[in-house]
C-alpha cells in the first residue's frame, strides 16, 4: 500500500500543480469567471481581499503549495483538505454547466464539472487515509473504553475494600467495636 500511495499522491496532485501554475501566470484569464463565486466568499471570510484577480492568485498558490505537499507526502491529509477546499469554488466558478445555453458547450462544462467532483472524491479519500494506522477517532474511542474499564475496576476494588473492612470490624471483640463506634 505504501508504494500505491507514493505513486497515487503525485498523480492526484499533478492537476492542481499544473492548473495553479497556469492560473498564477495569467490570473486575468480566469478572474472574470471567478468573480461571481470569489467575491461573495471573500465578503464572508475576514482578511481575504475582494479583488477577484487577487483571490484567483491566492487560490492558485494554495493549489500549488498543497499540491506539492501532497505529491511529496508531507502533511498529506491537510494538503488534501486544502486542495478540496480550493476545488469547490474553482468548480462552481469555472464549470457552471447549468448556465450554458449551447448544448455542446454545456456537455463540455458538465464533463469538466464531473471530473472535478471525481477529483474531490479522491481528495476526500486521501484526507481520510491514515496510512494503515488507527485514526485519532479510533484511538480516542479506545482510550475512552480503557478509561471506563479502569473506573469499573476501581469501583469494584473499592467495594471489595469496604466489604473487607466491614468484615474485619465485625470480627473484632465487642469492646473494640464499641470504641470504634464512639470515635466515628
Amino acid at each position: 500500500m505504501a508504494v500505491l500511495r507514493k505513486c497515487a499522491r503525485p498523480m492526484l496532485s499533478s492537476a492542481f500543480i499544473a492548473g495553479g501554475l497556469s492560473t498564477l501566470r495569467d490570473p486575468a484569464r480566469v478572474a472574470p469567471a471567478a468573480e461571481p463565486v470569489a467575491v461573495p466568499v471573500a465578503s464572508r471570510v475576514p482578511g481575504l481581499p475582494e479583488d477577484p484577480e487577487q483571490l484567483v492568485r491566492i487560490n492558485a498558490a494554495v493549489q500549488i503549495g498543497a499540491g506539492l505537499l501532497l505529491a511529496t507526502g508531507r502533511w498529506p491529509r491537510a494538503a488534501a483538505l486544502a486542495l478540496a477546499g480550493s476545488l469547490v469554488p474553482t468548480t462552481l466558478a469555472g464549470h457552471a454547466w447549468w448556465k450554458e445555453k449551447d448544448p455542446e458547450r454545456r456537455a463540455q462544462q458538465r464533463t469538466e464539472f464531473l471530473k472535478n467532483v471525481s477529483l474531490l472524491g479522491g481528495l476526500l479519500i486521501a484526507a481520510a487515509d491514515t496510512h494503515g494506522k488507527p485514526s485519532a477517532a479510533y484511538r480516542a474511542r479506545g482510550a475512552m473504553s480503557t478509561g471506563r474499564k479502569r473506573v469499573r475496576h476501581g469501583q469494584r476494588d473499592a467495594s471489595h475494600a469496604v466489604h473487607s473492612a466491614t468484615d474485619a470490624v465485625r470480627a473484632l471483640p465487642s469492646t473494640v467495636q464499641q470504641n470504634v463506634a464512639r470515635h466515628r
